[in-house]
């Protein structure tokens, strides 16, 4: 379905900076089936945290001069107590990445990237959502981020959210200080891979402010990724960009636009998806998103650019940035 549809698109694209399916194919397909040919292939030590920052970087966008796309699609569920979970809605979006290696090993990530609520049924993208606990008719609220700028670096990666600080795959125990390691395993020709992070903070969208959105004065969502690389386009020390597959989990409070404050429903989201980088191309983006997204923010497509890190983007925050308070005079924070 998206091949034979996708030249339209692609030539709108182009025209907007996007990158194109050939440039993509260049950097993942064509090194990759060389691999073990002469190439300058060597295992990664994942006992060196540049060799940690480097095989991530490659898998989870690239280290070429150009950005390439990952994406992910699932499926949302509530789980409120005492009842079976419930299927609310598709969760899809896309990642626009690129890796730039800096002289000490870090990594700077400079990217940009959305997610999207779309219909069970017919995989459409809702714009709004018949809430089945208080009967009401909500707009939803798609993600929308073109600041996607951070650096990891050779020391294990903390995320800073609203003055709480998260340190990333915390299930490895340790401190913050401890160099950055990843738990890579090797298993026939891939390299397994764990990414977790799992966040408490104070809520950005307060009761006082947002009594319908807010779900509390704490939230505390987490994402959890098991991915699957090639280990001879990790080890090719030529390929700029490796594929993965995996799974994402992502488990929190209410999203603050299903307006469930006052619902007295005690619940919390969980969501399954693919997510995935097999072409690095606009091919991978779920068609529901890429028609919206070349129709309302083509931006989304075009080149990251460097800058400033931003910082962790999160969801509630930037909902308490964009969206006015529901209370009429009410001071944000």
């Amino acid at each position: 379905m998206l091949i034979d549809t996708m030249t339209g698109v692609v030539s709108r694209r182009s025209l907007l900076g996007g990158i194109g399916a050939g440039a993509g194919a260049a950097l993942l397909g064509g090194p990759a089936m060389a691999a073990g040919s002469g190439r300058p292939t060597r295992p990664l030590d994942i006992e060196d945290p540049r060799e940690n920052l480097y095989g991530f970087a490659k898998m989870w966008g690239t280290i070429g001069p150009k950005p390439v796309i990952s994406a992910y699609q699932g499926v949302q569920y509530a789980v409120v107590k005492g009842k079976r979970a419930k299927p609310l809605f598709g969760f899809q979006g896309f990642a626009n990445i690129r890796n730039l290696i800096l002289p000490d090993g870090s990594v700077k990530v400079m990217g940009k990237e959305c997610g999207y609520f779309t219909d069970l049924a017919s995989g459409a993208i809702i714009d709004v959502w018949d809430n089945p606990w208080t009967g009401e008719r909500v707009e939803t609220w798609p993600f929308l981020n073109d600041k996607f700028r951070g650096t990891l670096g050779l020391t294990r990666k903390v995320y800073e959210v609203n003055g709480s600080k998260t340190v990333n795959n915390d299930a490895q125990g340790g401190s913050d200080a401890e160099p950055f390691r990843l738990p890579w395993q090797v298993i026939g020709d891939q390299y397994l891979l764990g990414w977790d992070y799992a966040h408490e903070y104070v809520n950005p969208v307060t009761p006082e402010g947002w009594p319908k959105a807010s779900s509390g004065r704490v939230v505390n969502p987490s994402e959890h990724f098991v991915l699957y690389t090639p280990r001879a386009e990790i080890d090719d020390r030529s390929v700029l960009s490796a594929r993965y597959q995996g799974g994402f989990m992502r488990q929190g409070p209410w999203w603050p636009w299903m307006k469930m404050g006052q619902s007295g429903v005690d619940g919390v989201l969980i969501g399954r998806m693919h997510s995935y980088k097999i072409t690095g191309t606009h091919a991978d983006i779920p068609r529901a998103v890429l028609d919206r997204v070349v129709r309302d923010r083509p931006d989304l497509l075009s080149e990251p650019t460097d800058g400033p890190d931003a910082g962790v983007v999160d969801t509630f925050g930037k909902y308490a940035r964009d969206v006015p308070p529901e209370v009429a005079g009410y001071k944000k924070p």
